[in-house]
């Protein structure tokens, strides 16, 4: 299965290592630096133009991604077609 992140960009489901809300999870410091190294590493992809909601973070051989998405982690959740919760800003996804 492949998941639809906005625009053109589809990526494996198998890729996912996690789906977070980027209003909630950029409050921690912690989480600002692994977005900025992120970003001088270009390991961030954006897409699309519009106010970006979310950000996937996936790997495969090439590497790890961050895909900044103007998509919720709700939507994301339901076009993947997996169960989810959501606790303090992460989309849980029910693996089973």
């Amino acid at each position: 299965m492949y998941l639809h992140l906005g625009m053109d960009v589809v990526i494996p489901q198998s890729e996912v290592v996690g789906i977070l809300d980027l209003e909630t999870t950029s409050i921690s410091k912690i989480t600002r630096q692994f977005l900025d190294t992120a970003q001088k590493r270009g390991q961030v992809i954006n897409v699309g133009d519009e106010l970006p909601k979310s950000y996937v973070i996936a790997t495969n051989k090439r590497g790890c991604f961050l895909y900044v998405s103007p998509i919720s982690v709700q939507t994301l959740a339901k076009r993947a077609g997996k169960p989810f919760q959501i606790a303090d800003g992460k989309l849980m996804l029910d693996n089973n």
